[in-house]
């Protein structure tokens, strides 16, 4: 069983940073690609960032330097640091697995979710 356990969520100031984590059971590396995604309230679920199994990555546009994407194969985890911390990141982060098509950061290439972490950024 697939298993994606997200933690690290909290609310932060503006300007603040967070260290989301994911821990991955379950799932096959070799070909995968982990990723994070995020949904606000009223908005539909984007690509935050993504890591394959050669550690490429790719970024949501608006991403802009602030966020970090990495994995720890050792312990299974998947890691999110998100820096310069702006109000309109402010959603639902969730932890997603799925083929080496998910770089592309769409969400019809995701095979698993996990059940998300809230960050809420005040200004």
């Amino acid at each position: 069983v697939v298993q994606l356990v997200e933690s690290g969520g909290a609310s932060v100031q503006s300007g603040g940073s967070l260290r989301l984590s994911c821990a991955v059971s379950g799932y096959t590396y070799s070909k995968a690609c982990l990723a994070w995604f995020r949904q606000a309230p009223g908005k539909e679920r984007e690509g935050v960032a993504g890591i394959d199994s050669d550690g490429a990555i790719s970024y949501g546009d608006f991403v802009q330097g602030r966020f970090t994407i990495s994995q720890d194969k050792s312990k299974n985890t998947l890691y999110l640091q998100m820096n310069s911390l702006k109000p309109e990141d402010t959603a639902m982060y969730y932890c997603a697995a799925g083929g080496s098509f998910l770089l592309a950061l769409l969400t019809s290439d995701v095979n698993y979710w996990g059940q998300g972490t809230q960050v809420t950024v005040s200004s």
